[in-house]
């Protein structure tokens, strides 16, 4: 995930399956810069900085795919400001559509690598991260390539403010127990779990997405994990 963007907007070695469509290329083009964070200057003292109207809190949403989640979130908490981070072109482009189309004034973009975006942002700078369906990397040579690694555990626990949440959601049993492993022996976080139904269903008002849906149909069941950043 080393895509990056100019600071002009524009995608170098961007991933992108068809295709856009002229009113999508418009979209990235002239909206994408527009709501781009740019992590080559140095971050605000406050991500809330970053948004205007002013909100009260900050979430991330790494790899928001179609953006389903991420524009029923920022639309249902308005007071809240959003950053998603994806690095392939048509999911952009797919949200800069809703965020024209609904005129959500919470949502700021980033299309690099989320690691280096977690290497940016302040500490204790967010509420909460959200990880809906990330790619599994299935093959075992392939696992150091998850995005869920000690380090980066230890990166979101730098930014997670006190009591902030990660969220984590797969169809995968294999990486559902690799997330469990990781966060379980991490001393800033507590598996928020209770009962079984706290992990086998989703979390109130949670949004499905298409591939959620999809695995659903196809009989393939998600875990709903939370983990709350403890005090240290």
């Amino acid at each position: 995930m080393n895509e990056s963007v100019h600071p002009q907007g524009s995608f170098f070695g961007r991933r992108k399956g068809h295709k856009l469509r002229a009113h999508q290329a418009d979209l990235v083009g002239n909206l994408l810069p527009r709501l781009s964070l740019d992590i080559a200057a140095p971050a605000p003292v406050s991500l809330v900085e970053l948004f205007g109207p002013p909100v009260e809190a900050v979430r991330l949403e790494i790899g928001f795919g179609g953006g389903e989640h991420l524009v029923a979130e920022a639309l249902a908490h308005p007071q809240t400001g959003f950053i998603g981070a994806e690095p392939y072109v048509n999911g952009m482009a797919k949200i800069l559509a809703r965020i024209e189309h609904d005129d959500i004034r919470n949502i700021r973009l980033f299309a690099g690598d989320a690691a280096a975006l977690m290497a940016w942002v302040p500490p204790r700078s967010l509420a909460r991260i959200d990880l809906i369906h990330p790619d599994p990397w299935p093959k075992r040579r392939h696992w150091k390539r998850r995005f869920v690694q000690d380090a980066m555990v230890g990166a979101m626990a730098r930014a997670l403010a006190e009591g902030g949440e990660f969220r984590f959601v797969s169809d995968i049993d294999s990486y559902n127990a690799w997330t469990l492993a990781h966060l379980l022996r991490a001393p800033a976080f507590d598996w928020c779990a209770e009962r079984a139904d706290d992990w086998r269903k989703p979390w109130p008002n949670y949004t499905m997405t298409r591939y959620g849906r999809k695995a659903e149909r196809e009989g393939r069941r998600a875990a709903y994990l939370r983990f709350r950043r403890l005090a240290t």
